[in-house]
C-alpha cells in the first residue's frame, strides 16, 4: 500500500504518517491538492492530510479542495501533538544566539513567538512551504548561520542539532490529520480499536430563508447530537453564499444521523456525507 502525504521527508504530516501506516510505502507531495489528486488518479492507495490546527484553526486549502475540487471520503482521523524546536546545523551549534534568520512555515513561526521575541529578538525569520523545508535549507547551507524550527524527526533526517527544545508558547498544540481514500477495507493498525468514531457532513442552507441556519442547528439538538465543529466555508459563487461543514461526535448509524438529513433535505438544504470515520489521538514518545 502506497500513503501520499504533504512533504518533503520529516513533516508533522509524515510524523502522522509513521505513526498509523507503519507498513505502508509512503510518498511526499508537494502541496495539499497533489496530495488529494494522487488517490484520485491511483497513484497512491490513500492519503494523509492536515485539516485543523488547534492554534490557527483550519486548513482552508484542504477544506475547499476536498469540497469543491475531488470526491474523496474521509477514512481515518489522527490527532497529533505539536511539538516544534529551534535547530542549527553542527557547525553552527555553539553560535546558535547569533543566527542571521529564522526559517519555517508560517503556522510555526506564529506559534513560536514568545520565544523569538525574547530569545531572538531584532532576527528577521522568513516563512517556507513547510518545516521540514526549512531544516532542508538549514542542512544544505552550513556557510550561513540560519535556524529552522522544526520538529524532532526533521533534525534527525537532515542531519541539525536541536538547540532548544520546545519553543512553542502553547503546551496543548495539536493538528488533526484525515486519511482520505475511496476505498473503506484498509487496515490501519492505529485505528482499528479505536471506539471514538466522527462523521462529517458538508450542509448548503436554501437562498434567502430567514432562521435557517437555526433550524439546521435544531434538527440535531432535539436528537441529542453532539456537535463538536461547525464551521462556514464560501461557496465560492459570491459574497454571501457560504456552505457548513458540521462534525458529529459519533458514528453514521441508521436512525438518528439519517433521520437529521432526511429533516435538512426537507427545509430545502443540500446534505452531503464527507466520511464516518475512526478517530485517535496519538501521543509522541
Amino acid at each position: 500500500m502506497n500513503v501520499g502525504y504533504l512533504g518533503p521527508k520529516a513533516t508533522f504530516t509524515e510524523l502522522a504518517v509513521k505513526k498509523v501506516f507503519s507498513g505502508f510505502t509512503p510518498f511526499p507531495f508537494q502541496t495539499i491538492p497533489e496530495c488529494m489528486d494522487a488517490v484520485v488518479e491511483g497513484q497512491v492507495d490513500l492519503a494523509v492530510v492536515p485539516l485543523e490546527n488547534a492554534l490557527e484553526g483550519s486548513v482552508n486549502i484542504t477544506l475547499d479542495y476536498l469540497t469543491h475540487v475531488v470526491q474523496i471520503p474521509i477514512v481515518g482521523e489522527v490527532t497529533l501533538p505539536i511539538k516544534q524546536h529551534l535547530m542549527v546545523h553542527p557547525e553552527n551549534a555553539e553560535n546558535w544566539q547569533q543566527v542571521s534568520r529564522v526559517y519555517s512555515h508560517s503556522h510555526a513561526i506564529a506559534q513560536c513567538y514568545k520565544f523569538l521575541h525574547h530569545h531572538l529578538k531584532g532576527v528577521p525569520f522568513e516563512s517556507v512551504s513547510s518545516t521540514a523545508a526549512a531544516a532542508q535549507l538549514v542542512k544544505e547551507t552550513p556557510m550561513q548561520n540560519i535556524a529552522a524550527i522544526a520538529n524532532e524527526l526533521a533534525a534527525e533526517v537532515y542531519g541539525l542539532s536541536i538547540v532548544k527544545r520546545n519553543i512553542h508558547d502553547f503546551d496543548h498544540n495539536h493538528t488533526r490529520f484525515v486519511i482520505l481514500a475511496t476505498q473503506k477495507n484498509f487496515d490501519f493498525a492505529a485505528l482499528s480499536g479505536s471506539t471514538h468514531w466522527k462523521t462529517t457532513l458538508m450542509v448548503t442552507l436554501p437562498s434567502n430563508q430567514a432562521g435557517a441556519l437555526h433550524q439546521v442547528l435544531s434538527a440535531f439538538a432535539w436528537r441529542k447530537l453532539d456537535l463538536s465543529k461547525i464551521e462556514s466555508r464560501p461557496m465560492k459563487t459570491g459574497i454571501g453564499n457560504y456552505f457548513f461543514i458540521i462534525d458529529l461526535e459519533m458514528k453514521l448509524d441508521d436512525v438518528l444521523i439519517p433521520g437529521a438529513i432526511a429533516e435538512l433535505e426537507a427545509l430545502g438544504c443540500g446534505v452531503k456525507v464527507l466520511g464516518s470515520y475512526p478517530s485517535v489521538n496519538i501521543g509522541l514518545d
